[in-house]
């Protein structure tokens, strides 16, 4: 088996998709880990504006409207969260995504002065952060924020980890990658769009330029800049089709030694690394 079938295993891309139904198997997987653990009632997501967190957002908003229908159960309930550092650039698009997901309730944490609080306690035990890690720290403390609001609301946080990310590893450890359940896992960025143009989302959340956002002298970064290759080119891969040698290698170069990211903290029975 070759590395891209090896990959494309480990994911669980399918070369083709029927939208309708990816959007059901999100939905009932969501629902059912929900019913499976009763003390459950909350699914709590971070709202960004981009494409990821729109749909996450979509699926986990239909799941708990289904179980409130379907079990009478009106505590079921799904929270958006926005997480800004200070004022975002896009918060427009941010707004029109909560428009489209309609979630039973919306809170807005900004994580500025929490990051630069930490920032200063780490300089004065003499480590000075770069703007790179200090990036890192920004997506941590949306995690941390997210997980509080989820342990005062009997909550499950929802990931916005999807196939095209996972492969290269695109996602802060213990940051956006430091979730309870991603419904969107197996799918790739063009399949995600599938979803969403199925689900009526107006364009432009999901037709934008990719960005993380999170470091200060590169506002706006496009993901394809930081990778070196582009999500059709990902996509492409993840879909089985021969693409150019140079860019199956950075992918497969991101996926190797990306790999601690997409485990568990590692033991002296794990072997991938050596």
């Amino acid at each position: 088996m070759s590395l891209q079938q090896e990959i494309i295993e480990a994911l669980g891309v399918k070369p083709t998709i029927d939208a309708g139904q990816e959007v059901r198997v999100s939905v009932d997987f969501l629902k059912a880990y929900l019913k499976r653990h009763s003390g459950l009632k909350t699914l709590v997501l971070g709202i960004s504006g981009g494409q990821d967190s729109t749909l996450a957002g979509k699926l986990a908003q239909t799941a708990i409207s289904e179980l409130r229908e379907e079990s009478g159960d009106n505590d079921y309930t799904f929270i958006a969260v926005r997480l800004p550092y200070g004022v975002q650039a896009d918060e427009q698009d941010c707004q029109d995504a909560l428009a489209f997901i309609k979630p039973d309730r919306s809170l807005a944490v900004n994580i500025k002065e929490s990051v630069l609080a930490s920032e200063r306690a780490l300089k004065d035990a003499g480590i000075t952060l770069s703007d790179f890690v200090r990036g890192n720290e920004k997506a941590r403390e949306r995690m941390k924020a997210q997980y509080s609001i989820a342990g005062m609301t009997k909550g499950v946080v929802v990931g916005t980890d999807h196939a095209a990310e996972a492969v290269t590893g695109f996602f802060t450890k213990y940051g956006d990658g430091g979730t309870d359940i991603n419904p969107l896992f197996r799918l790739n960025k063009r399949q995600g769009k599938q979803l969403l143009k199925h689900l009526g989302c107006p364009e432009h959340l999901y037709l934008k330029k990719p960005t993380a956002d999170l470091e200060d002298d590169r506002p706006g970064l496009q993901d394809e800049v930081a990778l070196g290759v582009t999500y059709e080119m990902i996509d492409d891969y993840l879909e089985g089709k021969s693409i150019h040698p140079d860019s199956a290698r950075i992918i497969e170069g991101w996926y190797q030694k990306t790999e601690h990211k997409r485990r568990p903290p590692i033991t002296v029975f794990d072997d991938f690394w050596k």
